[in-house]
């Protein structure tokens, strides 16, 4: 199975979160559910620092361009 992007991660995420705090799940339930929260804030982790990384890359390039003029 293929990791979810960012943005389905985190709409998972919020829909998780939205419902252990609904209540009235079973403890097993509520347990899985927060397992699959770990999970995908991981996710969404792992895509922010890509983010970060490919930002951080770009920035020194263009520090390269300009410090060349």
């Amino acid at each position: 199975m293929s990791e979810p992007g960012y943005e389905a991660a985190r709409d998972e995420l919020v829909e998780v979160v939205r419902r252990l705090e609904a209540g009235g799940l079973s403890l097993e339930e509520s347990l899985a559910l927060w397992e699959r929260g770990e999970q995908l804030a991981r996710t969404c982790e792992r895509h922010l620092a890509g983010a970060r990384e490919r930002i951080d890359q770009a920035l020194a390039v263009a520090e390269e361009d300009v410090a060349e003029v």
